[in-house]
């Protein structure tokens, strides 16, 4: 194997995930080339242009901050340095169909748990409270031995918790839902259908979800942030610190193929910008693309192993987004908004069946508002993203049976956009897009082969190991072929801006490992987090 200096990586895909292991490989000496095949980095985390102002049209929020306080150290510098952050105090602002209430979740735990009271009474606020204790349980149970830890076996995550975490995944039940759970702690279904959407945060139905997704309270009450510029400066920023650390970054190139020679990943056979073939050789390669593309073949028989295929039923969410320029009026917005329609089960129910839902959520991105709602002077016509959960179905349709139907149609489009904006009316707002651009399920699987157009991977419904086993489900950084390392949010740790960044610290802490010590069976855990503020990287036996 080539000595690290002269050990060379191909990363496939500019994604979160791919940038980081970039940088962070790159920032430790070796010899690094990551190509992507759009004209700038990001991935999901990309800017849409409309009526000529850039709209963040995927991730919107910025959480976890220590995974990225660990990146910029590791590569010599700083969250603080490189990203201008701002904190929020709102967290979001929920709105349901034909009530005039509205609630308010805070960063303050405290103004929460008033909001909460005095929305749906103090029985509901005191539940709330042991709702909270559960998740900050459960996210100190799982941050190590899962969340920071290379894909672990079951048996090795037995180990890692220990009797205590044992005793608290045992208390939720193997195959507990998180709507169950959330019916344990909540009797206001409006409180259940506002938390159960923490299951779309990972693209699956609260039915199919893991109870262990009510971690993400913890998650959201550790912070979340706006960044300057969106979250596309995220990916911008790292791509121009791996460029400054030595990696060499091409873009408008499409990679065809991972090359394997004596059962080892030996580089990547691509087309250039101009059309031309090339072949890049790799002592090793990280693919930050969805592992569903591997499965089927798209970057060539060889590593297909490297991941197992998802059938169409196992996908996660996908999504149409209407990315606009408009002027929002009658409801005054903050920078995260959701209006609820009064009957939750059904929104999933139709995109099991492969349909868009009849009556869906309407998440709102409002991008150049501030906590106070307020825009910035001048400001009459805004930027908004707004997203309705849709089924995965951007390659072909199928119905609950698995049988082959007619792909989403402009008539069902244009019939999801006509009862969202109408339930954004009933909630008070009416919006007025001077421009937009719809992006569909079909887009997305273009933008993102080998998905169907999931837009998180892996999803939930595999009721036979349902429940917090689905743990064990995604690959890990580490695959089955030898020198092919994986990234992104298809793979361990899961979906999220947070933690496909992760998934690339973690392939480039493997790699490194591999390197080190000639051996594939070292395990990596990456230091940190919540309860250990330091920021290393380790290697274990």
């Amino acid at each position: 194997m080539a000595e690290r200096g002269d050990h060379h990586v191909v990363v496939v895909g500019a994604g979160i995930g791919g940038l980081t292991a970039a940088l962070l490989l790159a920032a430790r000496g070796l010899k690094v080339t990551l190509v992507e095949r759009a004209a700038t980095p990001g991935g999901k985390m990309r800017h849409v242009p409309v009526a000529g102002r850039p709209v963040d049209s995927g991730p919107t929020v910025f959480t976890l901050r220590w995974i990225f306080d660990q990146i910029f150290e590791a590569a010599g510098t700083s969250t603080k340095a490189e990203l201008e952050l701002t904190p929020l105090s709102i967290l979001a602002r929920h709105h349901w169909d034909g009530t005039p209430a509205s609630l308010d979740l805070y960063a303050d735990h405290g103004r929460s748990l008033e909001a909460i009271g005095a929305f749906a009474g103090p029985h509901e606020a005191l539940r709330f409270e042991g709702f909270c204790a559960e998740a900050q349980r459960l996210y100190r149970t799982l941050e190590g031995p899962y969340i920071r830890s290379d894909r672990p076996t079951f048996w090795q995550m037995v180990g890692d918790l220990g009797p205590r975490g044992l005793a608290l995944l045992a208390g939720l039940g193997p195959f507990a839902t998180l709507w169950t759970r959330l019916a344990h702690h909540f009797r206001d279904p409006r409180l259940q259908q506002l938390f159960g959407r923490y299951a779309t945060y990972c693209g699956a139905s609260p039915w199919s979800a893991p109870a262990t997704l009510m971690l993400v309270a913890q998650v959201e009450l550790d912070g979340v942030w706006t960044v300057k510029g969106g979250m596309h400066a995220v990916a911008q920023r790292l791509a121009a610190l791996a460029q400054q650390r030595g990696a060499l970054v091409r873009y408008g190139v499409h990679v065809e193929e991972i090359t394997v020679r004596n059962g080892r990943a030996c580089g990547v056979r691509l087309r250039d910008a101009a059309g031309q073939p090339e072949f890049i050789a790799a002592n090793s390669v990280v693919f930050n693309g969805d592992a569903g593309a591997l499965a089927a073949g798209l970057l060539g028989d060889h590593v297909r192993p490297a991941a197992r295929p998802v059938a169409p039923h196992g996908r996660s969410l996908s999504a149409v987004t209407w990315s606009m320029v408009a002027r929002a009026e009658g409801q005054a917005l903050v920078p995260h908004n959701v209006f609820f329609q009064a009957d939750y089960k059904s929104e999933f129910a139709d995109i099991a069946d492969g349909r868009l839902p009849r009556r869906g959520t309407v998440y709102i991105s409002a991008q150049d508002r501030d906590d106070d709602a307020r825009l910035p002077v001048g400001c009459d016509n805004e930027r908004l993203l707004a997203l309705v959960n849709a089924p995965a179905t951007g390659d072909e349709r199928r119905d609950a049976q698995g049988a082959a139907r007619q792909a989403l149609d402009a008539t069902e489009i244009e019939s999801c956009e006509r009862t969202s904006f109408a339930l954004l009316r009933r909630c008070g707002l009416t919006l007025t897009p001077q421009a937009q651009v719809v992006t569909t399920p079909r887009e997305f699987h273009r933008l993102f082969p080998g998905t169907g157009g999931a837009i998180y991977g892996r999803g939930f419904s595999d009721r036979m190991t349902g429940g917090w086993m689905t743990l064990f489900k995604r690959p890990g950084t580490a695959s089955p072929v030898p020198g092919l390392y994986l990234a992104g949010g298809s793979v361990h740790p899961g979906p999220g801006v947070p933690m496909a960044a992760m998934s690339g610290q973690l392939a480039a802490a493997t790699l490194l490992a591999h390197l080190d010590s000639t051996s594939r069976s070292r395990r990596v855990v990456i230091s940190g987090g919540m309860s250990t503020p330091s920021a290393t990287i380790t290697g274990t036996a």
